[in-house]
């Protein structure tokens, strides 16, 4: 019975870490393609990036001095890669602003794009973001489930477990916590910013599927053991991951009220003078 037990346990925790894959996979695209479309990055705090970088780098040197999956560290490399073009898509529209609209500074100008229309396209697209999310969200789970079902059926040599010293044990875990460290911190300029710039040019998916991702890989965590000892060993990137639910959360509260007041300016019905 509890070899049973365990072997659900295995089965859970793996298609949750196949889903959390997934999810981080898509995570930078809307962002990506919301400062496309925009044609400017300064929806986001530069410190947010650049400690998230700086997370993603300690988590992928983590990962090679711990002898993980080269997928795992392949994620590592693809995270760190998206974090730079995020940062170059800032730059590069700041220069390409500031090159052909010399009457205005950029830095004066956090968003070069028109707050109404930005408020009537967020009122007419809730219900054609709602369908893109619900495609996106079946997207992973199936993506997930698919990756667990391909991986289970591919019989890989096992690799030895190495002998590890007790020096670099503590490297790893030190490189684990500041990771934590990061994920948690870059949250909250971004979340300062978002009072001054209401969250305009920022992509609420990007914010959604990091706590989806999250979430998955915190319960994948969880699943997989409940003992003390498997807990301290995967507490850096357990409490990174969980506790980052939460300031994503709080992000995602910005862009519902925000989305609210929008949504009363430009519905007539709705303002305080026709209601009273």
């Amino acid at each position: 019975m509890s070899y049973l037990l365990a072997s659900y346990n295995d089965t859970l925790s793996s298609i949750l870490g196949w889903v959390s894959i997934a999810c981080w996979i898509v995570v930078y695209s809307p962002q990506i393609h919301e400062n496309y479309s925009l044609q400017s990055g300064e929806g986001l705090s530069l410190i947010f990036v650049y400690v998230w970088l700086l997370g993603d780098i300690t988590n992928m040197t983590g990962a090679i001095l711990a002898g993980l999956l080269p997928t795992v560290i392949i994620l590592g490399v693809y995270y760190t890669l998206c974090d730079l073009i995020l940062l170059f898509q800032v730059y590069y529209y700041r220069w390409k602003a500031t090159k052909y609209q010399v009457s205005e500074s950029v830095e004066e100008t956090p968003l070069l794009i028109d707050t109404n229309a930005q408020n009537k396209r967020e009122v007419s697209s809730t219900k054609g973001i709602a369908i893109r999310y619900a495609g996106a969200l079946s997207f992973v789970m199936i993506a997930g489930v698919l990756a667990w079902w391909i991986s289970s059926n591919i019989n890989l040599p096992e690799k030895p477990q190495k002998h590890r010293s007790s020096s670099l044990t503590w490297v790893i875990q030190v490189l684990g916590w500041t990771s934590a460290i990061c994920y948690l911190g870059s949250r909250i300029p971004q979340i300062i910013k978002n009072f001054s710039t209401r969250c305009e040019g920022l992509a609420p998916a990007l914010f959604f599927f990091s706590i989806l991702g999250n979430a998955t890989y915190s319960l994948s965590i969880c699943v997989k053991s409940m003992e003390k000892e498997y807990h301290i060993t995967n507490g850096s990137w357990l409490a990174g991951s969980a506790l980052t639910i939460f300031l994503d959360l709080a992000v995602l509260s910005q862009f519902s009220y925000y989305r609210y007041m929008a949504f009363k300016r430009v519905q007539p019905g709705l303002t305080i003078e026709n209601t009273s």
